[in-house]
């Protein structure tokens, strides 16, 4: 009998040392808000105002396993996300949802791939247009304007524009923006929503923070330059009342990737909270933080909640009525630090719930 999902089971985070930084982004569970102001009922997951999104990177690229998934993995991906029980939807209709508070079916599932690398083009997007199944491209302008080798360019990406793709903002360089000014990050939105304007005619909607990194600033910057919603790289699932400016998103590669994962996740469900604390995803003092919220009143069996960070593993969690502490032992280091906690429900699914933090090296 699973009492947990398998990637506590690993016990930690991998390091790496590509640009997904902590595969930890990949594998551990959860995030509901980015702050403590917004507050999601259970009664709205019931109502159905609930979606899972997917990210992926690269395909068939074996040379880039933490951030790669194999073509037999993603083949086996969308031979499952074709069932009857998935809804796969367009994005920008989850997020369409989330701001009417119109439901969404069970299982609704969005699919999004980061960085416009050239496998996209070749690989993943003939098997997901022959399943039928809608997805979205965040662009970092700058690489494809330079032709980067491995990065598709404008012709293919206007090709699957016009062919349905979504394409999202992911900034022009691909920075760090928890670090960087905010004069640098707003001409880095900018800079990109120009190229988007000139190269496809039209300025995306949707945006994600590269590496998933943020910070109430940066969320602040985002949320003013007009965008409808802004996803992260933390995982967990969406529900209703949550802050569409820190979307998570379950990430997907070779060592994460497997079947039973995917069915893992994409069956998961929103943990209600509010009252998080801190407010601030940019580390500085205390360090480690704080760490607590408040799960709604109608989530039952709260004592099977586990949390666990990306440098300790599982940590300790004090609960007081329906409040949560979390207290890691150990300081967050310079770069990511994500923690993760995960509730199973009494029909075998699992409710998610997480947050990535930054401190700046």
């Amino acid at each position: 009998m699973i009492t947990e999902p398998p990637e506590h089971r690993h016990g930690r985070y991998l390091r790496c040392k590509t640009p997904m930084g902590w595969v930890g982004a990949i594998f551990m569970a959860l995030t509901f808000f980015a702050t403590g102001e917004n507050v999601a009922r259970a009664d709205t997951v019931k109502q159905g105002l609930s979606a899972v999104v997917v990210m992926y990177h690269r395909f068939g690229e074996d040379a880039y396993p933490s951030t790669n998934v194999r073509l037999e993995q993603l083949d086996a991906h969308i031979k499952e996300l074709s069932r009857e029980k998935y809804r796969v939807l367009p994005l920008e209709e989850i997020v369409a949802a989330l701001h009417s508070g119109r439901p969404l079916p069970d299982r609704a599932i969005g699919i999004t791939v980061d960085d416009a690398f050239l496998s996209v083009y070749r690989e993943a997007w003939p098997r997901f247009r022959e399943a039928g199944l809608p997805f979205t491209v965040f662009v970092a302008t700058d690489s494809v304007d330079r032709g980067v080798r491995g990065y598709m360019n404008w012709d293919q990406i206007r090709e699957m524009r016009d062919a349905g793709v979504s394409i999202g903002h992911h900034t022009a360089s691909h920075l760090h923006m928890a670090a960087a000014s905010i004069d640098t990050n707003r001409q880095e939105i900018l800079s990109a929503s120009d190229r988007f304007r000139k190269m496809t005619g039209t300025t995306p909607a949707l945006f994600a923070y590269p590496y998933g990194e943020n910070s109430l600033a940066v969320q602040n910057l985002v949320k003013q330059s007009g965008f409808a919603a802004a996803f992260g790289q933390h995982s967990g699932a969406i529900g209703g009342g949550q802050d569409l400016f820190y979307l998570p998103r379950f990430a997907l590669n070779e060592s994460y990737g497997s079947l039973e994962r995917l069915t893992l996740i994409a069956n998961a469900l929103p943990l209600p909270v509010s009252d998080v604390t801190p407010v601030e995803h940019l580390v500085t003092a205390p360090n480690p933080p704080l760490l607590g919220f408040t799960v709604a009143p109608d989530v039952s069996r709260l004592g099977r909640l586990s949390c666990f960070t990306s440098q300790e593993g599982r940590v300790r969690q004090e609960f007081l009525g329906r409040r949560v502490e979390i207290r890691p032992k150990t300081p967050f280091p310079p770069g990511r630090t994500r923690v993760n906690c995960t509730l199973p429900t009494a029909d075998g699914r699992w409710h998610w719930y997480g947050r990535q933090f930054y401190r700046v090296k």
